[in-house]
């Protein structure tokens, strides 16, 4: 019952009927499922039907057209019939029915059979784990969109096939009836790029030489293999990016108000639009539909929806408004038509064909993802009212929500393999300086260069050019998400932040923020680098009375706490108000922005020559955000004498925070944990607890030497032993 609901709910709407039986009588049975004598009796209206011997059914058959969209070059459905077997693999095929002009009247049908006929064996198991790419996609030259065509309905409909039926232990999930929809925004706002790619509103497709050398490698012909893409590896070969421009505010902040407009007036009711940017040496373009008028090289896809852009669909971009925004040779807005079931509310995937020539007019061809989620700010999920409705069957591809981000997120991370294998080192190395840091902080020397040297790779390595720059925005987007839709998917979208914040984690229970806002901020790096050249340079340093220090350090609490309630609200705005974080200008766009935000940062850098991480004492909330839980760390490691602060306040005066109070009391709170106190606290020359301990075992020492004649060594001495002074542990 459940598998003739399962096939009812796939059938593709805009046929009054399924098609499969218009064709049944065309094909014999053994074509398409070997060893059957006949068809059975049709399911769920004819569309599915067994194929049985002898009552036992060996298999099913179907076809393409009435379970996913086969639209081909001709406008018009490319009609193939496919068996499978119970085990859910491919037992035969057969193109019973289509209208491609490069088919009749140029390319010899029985090449598009032999592609066809090599789909025998697909194993669709295999196909759900890898979300329907764990096969080569085997593309005839001059049929390119013909044969794109062919794979995806193929694979897509043996898939809802299989699922529906139960092959090979596939089963489709039932839903609970919840749906996602776009929110409603009368008033967009306008925001920059930047914003939009961190987010995710803007996404990226970035493959250099040596990623497309090895993909045409992988292919196993050895034609491509021959004719490599030249250049060094690491050349750029395509930069991309995509965006849903028919979301207000992502059309807005990219179009700008005007070219939004013109935007509206294109698209028909129902009708969506996308961005793609390009630049490098590969044209996502080509020239393909200035000849034939479609688009070849790229194509949409939503579960069981594919969409292949003609020109009517086209139009250029001049220029992208966005503040912040790169530059790209080609700018292209695509319009997605309203009739072929696109759902803007679930993830999708531009799929970039790259061609590369192995003869006079033969080319082999492969395929790489640039996938999309829309942000979660644009989405609201709409329950079901009761009465509960029956449930639902997805026909889209295993669990295709998760599996499209997962497939996404696991090639963004093995693209930046080297980064995170780089991070992960410096992690390793800073884990064990604060673990071993009563032995690191023996030499002052080594300490001070030591850090020198780590806060120049963060800066430059961790910012400059990794961006990975953590943000209260950060914080703000995790516990909006957390409250919702939570999806852990989105968060491994940047290897790097993602890698940061599990370690910024880890450090809050160990030994508090410090560990993140002393060594592992790039703008915090930026200050105290710069403030060691004002030193260098002679720059008075100011020292802020304490009276004053204690009064001005609420104020990035008082900063987070109105960011964070303007989130709950409406996370768009917070996200504006945070600009009050230096971050994006100084880091992330390297100071390639208006002048009133380069001036900005440049005041507070002035500051800082001053009055050292003048921004990060007082302004900064992602400190702030940092500092609340870190207060449940479970340990105390900054080691303290009964002395200090009364009398001696020499680490008090020499830190660089004035995280220190008078009476000697280190506030974890605002602790960058430099470590230069536990270097003063060992300190021989410059720790009068120190200097005074090691005066009196010297004279102990002498005391007790055979050579003094003070004592007699064969009578025990009647001076007692000094008592030494022992560590106590400080906050």
């Amino acid at each position: 019952m459940m598998a003739v609901l399962a096939i009812l709910a796939l059938s593709v709407p805009g046929y009054a009927a399924p098609l499969l039986n218009t064709y049944l009588d065309d094909v014999p049975v053994a074509e398409i499922v070997p060893g059957a004598q006949s068809y059975g009796t049709p399911l769920a209206e004819g569309a599915v039907v067994p194929a049985v011997r002898n009552g036992e059914t060996l298999g099913h058959v179907f076809l393409t057209s009435d379970f996913v969209t086969t639209t081909g070059y001709s406008g018009k459905p490319i009609h193939i019939l496919v068996g499978v077997d119970a085990d859910a693999k491919v037992t035969g095929l057969r193109m019973v029915e289509h209208s491609e002009p490069i088919v009749l009247i140029g390319i010899p049908e029985s090449k598009i059979n032999a592609v066809i006929d090599r789909y025998v064996g697909l194993d669709l198991i295999a196909e759900a784990e890898a979300g329907g790419s764990a096969h080569d996609l085997d593309i005839v030259s001059g049929a390119t969109v013909t044969i794109m065509v062919i794979d995806d309905s193929i694979v897509r409909a043996g898939l809802k096939v299989a699922r529906s039926l139960g092959l090979g232990g596939l089963m489709v999930e039932e839903t609970s009836g919840i749906t996602k929809t776009l929110k409603a925004d009368p008033d967009p706002a306008i925001v920059d790029w930047p914003t939009l790619a961190g987010d995710g509103s803007i996404r990226p497709l970035t493959l250099d030489v040596g990623q497309v050398n090895a993909a045409f490698a992988a292919l196993g012909d050895e034609r491509a293999s021959a004719r490599p893409e030249p250049g060094d590896p690491s050349d750029p070969f395509v930069d991309m990016r995509m965006a849903l421009v028919s979301v207000p505010e992502i059309g807005k902040s990219l179009l700008g108000p005007a070219e939004y407009g013109n935007l509206q007036s294109w698209l028909s009711e129902g009708e969506h639009a996308i961005l793609v940017a390009g630049r490098g040496r590969y044209s996502f373009k080509g020239s393909g539909y200035v000849r034939g008028g479609i688009f070849d090289r790229i194509q949409l896809v939503q579960g069981d929806v594919s969409v292949r852009f003609f020109d009517r669909q086209h139009r250029r971009l001049g220029r992208i408004a966005a503040e912040g925004a790169p530059s790209f040779n080609e700018l292209d807005l695509f319009r997605i038509p309203a009739d072929v079931g696109f759902d803007p509310a679930e993830p999708f995937r531009l799929q970039l064909l790259v061609q590369r020539p192995v003869g006079p007019i033969d080319k082999v061809f492969t395929t790489f993802d640039l996938g999309y989620v829309l942000p979660d700010r644009f989405v609201e999920t709409v329950s079901p009212e009761p009465p509960t409705a029956e449930p639902q069957v997805s026909g889209e591809l295993a669990a295709s929500d998760p599996g499209e981000l997962t497939h996404l997120w696991k090639r963004i991370w093995e693209a930046k393999t080297v980064e995170v294998a780089v991070l992960g080192v410096a992690l390793l190395v800073l884990t064990g300086v604060f673990f071993f840091q009563m032995q690191i902080t023996r030499s002052e020397r080594f300490t001070f260069w030591f850090r020198i040297g780590f806060l120049t790779f963060t800066l430059f390595f961790l910012g400059w050019y990794a961006n990975a720059q953590l943000s209260v925005v950060n914080v703000l987007a995790f516990v909006s998400a957390a409250t919702t839709d939570f999806s852990w998917s989105a968060f491994l979208m940047d290897p790097l932040i993602f890698v940061l914040w599990f370690s910024v984690a880890a450090s809050l229970l160990f030994w508090g923020r410090g560990v993140f806002c002393g060594w592992l901020c790039p703008f915090g790096a930026l200050q105290e680098l710069t403030n060691r050249l004002a030193k260098l340079a002679r720059i008075p340093q100011i020292t802020v009375p304490w009276g004053l220090h204690e009064r001005l350090w609420p104020l990035k609490y008082i900063i987070f706490l109105g960011l964070f309630g303007v989130s709950l609200y409406s996370l768009s705005l917070a996200e504006e108000l945070s600009e009050i974080e230096p971050f994006k200008t100084a880091i992330i766009l390297k100071f390639q922005r208006d002048w009133p935000y380069v001036a900005f940062v440049v005041a507070l850098l002035a500051a800082g020559l001053f009055i050292e991480r003048f921004y990060c004492r007082y302004l900064c909330p992602l400190g702030a955000a940092l500092a609340i839980p870190a207060r449940l760390r479970m340990f105390d490691w900054l080691k303290r004498y009964r002395e200090c602060g009364n009398p001696c306040k020499r680490c008090a005066n020499e830190c660089m925070v004035q995280a220190i109070h008078p009476e000697g009391h280190i506030n974890p709170n605002e602790c960058h944990q430099c470590l230069h106190c536990q270097v003063l606290y060992q300190s021989p020359t410059k720790c009068p607890v120190v200097i005074k301990r090691d005066a009196k075992r010297a004279k102990f020492m002498r005391s007790n030497s055979p050579h003094s004649s003070a004592i007699n060594p064969a009578e025990p001495s009647n001076k007692s032993r000094p008592t030494l002074i022992e560590p106590t542990q400080g906050a």
